[in-house]
């Protein structure tokens, strides 16, 4: 195949409209819930929602003036981004806020694309913001993750039938709102048994002087706001 049907047929994926049916929307609600219900699926897929989170705080970084040296992931599923420059309170304590909200709002995004129909599109898209997250990956094990991720999305957003890429572009919606809002509890439940002192809440609360215990009930409100009206635009659009 030549460079100019493969521009033909990514261009066609991405324009594609397609509205799926209220079923083609719940099951992969259920996978997801599933998914979240069981710790060793848990600890697997939550690597996703890590990398939504260090690029988070890359974006962020990149926004208020800061250079983005590197992005960490690790077998645990934590991650770590390095970033230098500008170091005000306020573009220090963005940066910092931006990390566990980011998943739900990429999950924000998604939602909106397919409640237009752009359910391959927004396959296509994931795919580009992983190339660019990989382009920051400096240890071994996270590039590891990057290229395990990059070839089976995009193995699925090329290969699979219309029907399972809509599925997994859904999936991937429900994986990032509700990820991100599972994450959140995983950190204040953490921070309870005294541990977690480096998380980004502690960071903010050394920035601002405002208890962690404040950010952590900040990003459960971001996030579970997200998911929320997520899950409405996904399911309403349809009924």
């Amino acid at each position: 195949m030549d460079l100019a049907a493969i521009w033909d047929r990514l261009w066609a994926d991405v324009t594609m409209h397609i509205y799926p049916t209220l079923p083609a929307v719940l099951i992969p609600l259920g996978v997801v819930v599933a998914v979240l219900a069981v710790p060793a699926l848990w600890g697997v897929v939550r690597h996703a929602v890590t990398i939504a989170h260090e690029g988070g705080h890359a974006l962020v970084a990149v926004l208020t003036g800061r250079r983005v040296s590197g992005i960490r992931l690790h077998s645990d599923t934590s991650g770590v981004t390095e970033s230098w420059g500008n170091a005000r309170r306020l573009p220090l304590s963005l940066v910092a806020f931006a990390g566990y909200p980011a998943p739900a709002v990429l999950g924000l995004a998604c939602a909106w694309a397919l409640s237009q129909g752009w359910a391959v599109g927004v396959l296509w898209a994931l795919l580009v913001v992983l190339l660019l997250v990989l382009m920051r990956i400096r240890n071994w094990f996270g590039f590891f993750v990057m290229v395990v991720a990059i070839a089976g999305l995009g193995a699925a957003a090329w290969s699979l039938p219309d029907e399972w890429r809509v599925g997994i572009a859904y999936g991937i919606a429900w994986l990032l709102l509700l990820g991100a809002v599972r994450a959140v509890l995983e950190l204040g439940a953490s921070r309870r048994r005294g541990r977690g002192r480096g998380s980004d809440a502690d960071a903010l609360a050394r920035l601002t002087r405002v208890p962690g215990a404040v950010w952590v009930g900040l990003f459960w409100l971001v996030t579970v706001g997200c998911a929320a009206f997520g899950g409405w635009i996904m399911v309403g659009h349809i009924v």
